[in-house]
């Protein structure tokens, strides 16, 4: 897998996953709303930590920094 996804964007991938997390586990939201906040959270923190996103690939998207 080539890398497709900036630092800036991992980082917002990974904030966002700790305030969906946080929301859910705070109680804050439930239900299946909740779950759905879980699973995109967990999502982005995956694709963050491998700085590789599918969708991203698939739309032929880039968010690296071009190496020169």
């Amino acid at each position: 897998m080539k890398k497709n996804m900036g630092t800036t964007d991992r980082i917002i991938r990974l904030v966002l996953a700790a305030v969906f997390g946080y929301l859910y586990f705070g109680n804050v939201v439930t239900g299946t709303l909740g779950l759905v906040l879980v699973i995109l959270g967990g999502v982005f923190a995956l694709t963050s930590l491998v700085s590789f996103c599918p969708l991203y690939k698939l739309v032929g998207m880039n968010t690296c920094a071009v190496k020169q």
